[in-house]
């Protein structure tokens, strides 16, 4: 078939990550969405985030750019702004209105120095608590945990039923996500920005968070032998099978879920924390758009940035993610108990705090990520890990 005038204008190769199941059909309404605009959607999946942006960027530095590449809502691509390899999207921000329609910690992860570089699709939330329903009923838990002391003995009583209590992926970005994941919602909102955002160091000293440390090794006598290496998706997987009770991870771990037929609520449970107040931690995923001065380039670029930003691909996507929407103006009723329940909770501002890769230089965040594995993975005491941590937050 011949490509018409219009699709060789606004072709777009699309460089991401996303390939397990639910990831896989979510990224299909992105492109659906673009195609449907006009443009022809050409998809480079890597698999695997650093892989991915190392290859990205890679190709940018090398003169060979994609028409966009995935990153996370972070400071992951603030190198190639400084060396002017992005082109800003301030036109179709301005167009969208993105100064009052996006949530503030996304606004400052995406526009510097005034300019607009990234398209956000979805705001991820990685501090979710996932639960089977039928694992529950078989270990005889009744209700939700509303309580750290509750989710202890919701795991407990897993364990006595010859579940595993909590489904992990032992790799050393999920034991970070289930660190921070319970700094913010048992140590509370600021004791998790001292640590992260105001880099303080004597706040790991406190009673408080040596609390959090101790309660986080604790997490890992719930989990099972096979947890070493083993991959998000699979442990989510364990949940959908009934064979694991709990998981805390981001509700991109809903895709999976939804990938297999299962509903919120019916089949599975979640909750974004303990107590009506509880902070939610804002994440997500972007798009960058590298430098070029090809118009053709620029228009597919730019038609990328409004068609992945638009109400009904927001709910189309996000649905299949299992994230929510960058805009709080979309049909709610489209979506699941978990994402609504979600989206009510972002239209209060005081629960938004960054994730910690938006207040973290790449460096220091990694650095804090190797300490957290290495406590979880050997017999460290909590004083060494608090010397540690001081030593890594101070930068």
């Amino acid at each position: 078939m011949a490509t018409t005038g219009a699709q060789a204008q606004t072709k777009a190769e699309v460089m991401h990550w996303w390939t397990s199941g639910g990831e896989s059909a979510a990224v299909q309404e992105l492109a659906a969405a673009f195609n449907k605009a006009g443009g022809q959607w050409v998809d480079t999946a890597v698999a695997g985030g650093e892989a991915a942006r190392a290859a990205a960027i890679n190709r940018i530095v090398g003169g060979n750019p994609p028409t966009a590449a995935m990153f996370n809502t972070s400071q992951q691509y603030l190198d190639i702004i400084k060396e002017g390899m992005l082109n800003d999207i301030d036109a179709v921000a301005a167009k969208e209105h993105w100064d009052t329609m996006l949530p503030a910690p996304v606004i400052s992860s995406i526009k510097v120095n005034g300019h607009y570089y990234a398209a956000p699709v979805n705001i991820h939330m990685p501090s979710w608590f996932w639960y089977s329903k039928p694992a529950f009923a078989k270990a005889g838990i009744t209700g939700e945990p509303k309580t750290p002391d509750e989710l202890f003995a919701a795991l407990d009583k897993l364990k006595a039923a010859g579940l595993v209590p909590l489904a992990l992926g032992g790799q050393g970005w999920q034991e970070y996500i289930t660190f921070y994941s319970w700094l913010a919602q048992v140590g509370g909102t600021d004791l998790y920005l001292k640590f992260f955002k105001d880099h303080d160091a004597a706040v790991v000293n406190t009673p408080a968070f040596r609390k959090v440390l101790t309660d986080f090794k604790r997490l890992k006598s719930y989990t099972d032998a096979g947890s070493p290496g083993r991959n998000w998706n699979d442990a989510t997987s364990m949940l959908i099978t009934g064979k694991a009770g709990v998981q805390i991870m981001g509700d991109w771990a809903k895709g999976e879920f939804n990938n297999a037929k299962q509903v919120a609520g019916k089949d599975f449970g979640c909750f974004p924390g303990f107590g009506p107040k509880s902070p939610y931690i804002i994440a997500g995923d972007v798009f960058v758009f590298p430098r070029t001065k090809d118009a053709n380039a620029i228009k597919a670029q730019q038609l990328l940035a409004t068609s992945m930003t638009s109400p009904a691909t927001q709910v189309a996507f996000n649905n299949k993610k299992g994230s929510i929407p960058i805009r709080t103006d979309v049909d709610a009723s489209q979506m699941d108990l978990c994402a609504q329940t979600g989206l009510a909770i972002m239209k209060d501002k005081t629960r938004q705090i960054g994730v910690p890769d938006m207040l973290l230089a790449p460096d220091v965040g990694g650095a804090v990520q190797d300490i957290i594995s290495k406590y979880w993975n050997t017999p460290q005491s909590v004083d060494d890990v608090v010397k540690a941590l001081q030593g890594a937050i101070k930068g």
